[in-house]
């Protein structure tokens, strides 16, 4: 019976734990839907009965009851139950669908994938739900305590994973309307008198059709000239590099080259350099450009 059950409450199996079903209690407690302190770790339907939310366990997808199992036989979709509650977050709108697709393309398809057996294992690569398995015991032959308390540390981490994104996402969306109004221009670069999160933002606003080629901002005391990436998917790409001559300098070295006093650093790859002032930066853009001009 729902008046049975116990308000902000959370089941989810007991034993080994996964990343799906950590990110799932670490959804629910960031959205402020159940408290920390009652989840219970169970396979007991009992129990699990008396839980407003069951994740990961019960063999029921019923979001309308607060179900949010995926291995049932009858349940043949691509989701797991970080999937689910993401899914019910967007349906019962505490959260829009802009905020849904950060999450889901930031995290949750991968969390998915892998619990579905469904991601890349590449050597060397450790996603965010390998490192989730890593808060399970060592051993296998442990106590209850010993489990559960290990699942609290992964959710820990998984909250505080989930909390910056979600602060990082709305960061960056409070500096959109700076990025839209230097790309209302129309230059062939963007200047932003703060250092802000610009890439994001730039791409959504049809950055693939804008003529701009460089950034320049400050970057701590100093300012940077950084090359625009060809579009979203290409970031370590440049649409126009630094000149050849630049690659790898650094003070006395890169002023001599460039005849700017203000010369601190460009990287061996040119897609970025460091100025001592913006002044300086922009002389960095102007003769980027002119020397690229006469190489024609």
């Amino acid at each position: 019976m729902a008046s049975q059950k116990k308000l902000r409450s959370i089941g989810t199996h007991d034993g080994t734990f996964h990343a799906d079903e950590v990110t799932a209690c670490g959804l629910l407690l960031l959205f402020d839907l159940a408290d920390k302190d009652k989840i219970v770790r169970t396979r007991d339907p009992l129990q699990l009965q008396a839980c407003e939310f069951v994740c990961d366990v019960g063999g029921e997808y019923d979001p309308s009851r607060k179900l949010f199992d995926h291995h049932q036989a009858d349940y043949v979709g691509p989701l797991s139950s970080a999937g689910m509650i993401l899914k019910y977050l967007l349906d019962t709108h505490k959260i829009n669908q802009e905020e849904y697709d950060f999450f889901n393309q930031s995290l949750i398809l991968g969390v998915d994938a892998h619990d579905n057996g469904a991601d890349l294992q590449l050597p060397g690569v450790c996603t965010y739900s390998l490192v989730v398995a890593n808060f399970t015991p060592i051993h296998y032959e442990v106590s209850r305590e010993t489990l559960d308390q290990a699942f609290h540390k992964a959710l820990d981490f998984s909250y505080g994973h989930l909390d910056r994104l979600w602060k990082r996402f709305h960061y960056v969306k409070s500096c959109r309307q700076i990025v839209a109004e230097s790309m209302n221009h129309h230059q062939n670069y963007l200047l932003f008198d703060k250092s802000i999160p610009w890439i994001d933002s730039f791409f959504s606003l049809d950055g693939d059709h804008h003529p701009a080629l460089f950034v320049i901002m400050p970057s701590g005391s100093h300012w940077k000239l950084r090359g625009i990436p060809p579009n979203s998917q290409e970031r370590m790409k440049v649409r126009f590099p630094l000149p050849l001559a630049w690659a790898g300098l650094s003070n006395d070295e890169l002023q001599a080259v460039t005849g700017i006093e203000g010369a601190i650093f460009c990287h061996k790859g040119r897609f970025i350099s460091v100025w001592e002032t913006k002044k300086d930066a922009l002389k960095a853009l102007e003769l980027t450009l002119s020397l690229a001009k006469e190489e024609q």
